[in-house]
């Protein structure tokens, strides 16, 4: 009998929080042997050789101290001198993959973790207690880097900047798609704005490539006439698209991670295009975490890459909208 995403409201704890900053089971194992670049665009291969490099030269422990702001020793080149390595790009190229396979060549104490799950974790212990929990760390991985909240960035650059001075080193990822500002750059203006001359001490690698999880123009999300009948065994939920949405709004973006633990799949019926921005963002968070645990998406209605409207797309979160849509695309590709 299949159990209701709308019933789970779990509790977290701050300590729960810290010790979930790991990489997400998919990429239990990646590794840069196991990272396959596409040989149509150089840049993959290149850019795995380079985080290696970073990695490999972080050795055993933290980095020597230096501030993020301090004076540049060696050239712009040279990505042993870097303080970290900013992974740009589109979706689907790979670049979680290598933010995870440095995490597991790095060694000494490291973390791994989206930028959402760093900034509640910020919410929850404050800016110095996160400070104080993180100092020491040889590498912070810091997936899908977002830019959209002014005052998050602020935070996550500060945090940055604190810890770097301590000798902490960072590798992060963010996604470019075709249209979002700041393509091929260090993420945006606006980004380079809030952090000023902390860019400089990043080492900024651009990844080209296709979306390895939707690489048919034509293909969408799957869809099914009965979602009841169509969900897999084991642990499941059943529940209509709205009373999802609806509940998200009761439930804190940080407990997404614990809402969908221990699931297989969770059905959805009568799936329908947003009308309201902030339920789309709530569930473009929801559909990142389903996505870290591969939990399976069995749904009807409207296909799920669809459901945005081009009023949507064509604003600013147009970079979070166009990696859920890929990333659904991948959790119903299982149904027919």
């Amino acid at each position: 009998m299949p159990e209701h995403l709308v019933d789970r409201d779990p509790q977290v704890t701050p300590q729960q929080m810290a010790a979930a900053l790991v990489p997400p089971p998919q990429f239990r194992d990646a590794s840069f042997a196991s990272y396959r670049p596409d040989a149509d665009y150089p840049s993959q291969a290149s850019v795995r050789d380079a985080v290696e490099a970073f990695v490999t030269a972080g050795g055993g422990g933290a980095a020597p101290r230096r501030g993020l702001f301090g004076r540049r020793r060696g050239p712009s080149s040279d990505t042993t001198a870097k303080s970290g390595v900013y992974l740009d790009g589109g979706f689907g190229v790979g670049k979680t993959h290598l933010l995870a396979a440095a995490y597991h060549a790095a060694t000494g104490r490291k973390t791994f973790g989206t930028f959402i799950e760093y900034t509640a974790l910020v919410g929850a212990l404050g800016f110095q207690g996160t400070v104080d929990l993180l100092r020491g760390t040889a590498l912070v991985c810091i997936d899908e880097f977002e830019l959209d909240d002014p005052g998050d960035t602020m935070v996550m650059t500060r945090l940055i900047k604190e810890l770097s001075e301590t000798g902490t080193r960072f590798a992060a990822t963010s996604n470019t798609p075709p249209g979002a500002l700041g393509e091929g750059r260090f993420a945006a203006q606006d980004f380079l704005r809030e952090i000023q001359a902390m860019s400089d001490r990043f080492d900024t690698m651009r990844i080209d490539g296709l979306d390895f999880r939707r690489r048919a123009v034509d293909e969408s999300a799957g869809v099914v006439a009965d979602v009841a009948a169509a969900l897999p065994s084991g642990h499941v939920t059943l529940d209509d698209f709205r009373a999802v949405v609806a509940h998200l709004a009761s439930v804190h973006p940080s407990k997404y991670v614990a809402m969908v633990d221990d699931l297989d799949a969770v059905g959805l019926t009568e799936v329908q295009p947003f009308t309201d921005q902030t339920d789309a963002l709530r569930w473009v968070a929801l559909v990142d975490r389903l996505y870290d645990a591969q939990v399976r998406i069995v749904a009807s209605g409207t296909p799920l890459d669809r459901v945005y409207p081009d009023t949507m797309l064509d604003g600013g979160y147009r970079k979070k909208y166009l990696r859920a849509a890929s990333r659904v695309v991948a959790l119903t590709r299982a149904v027919d």
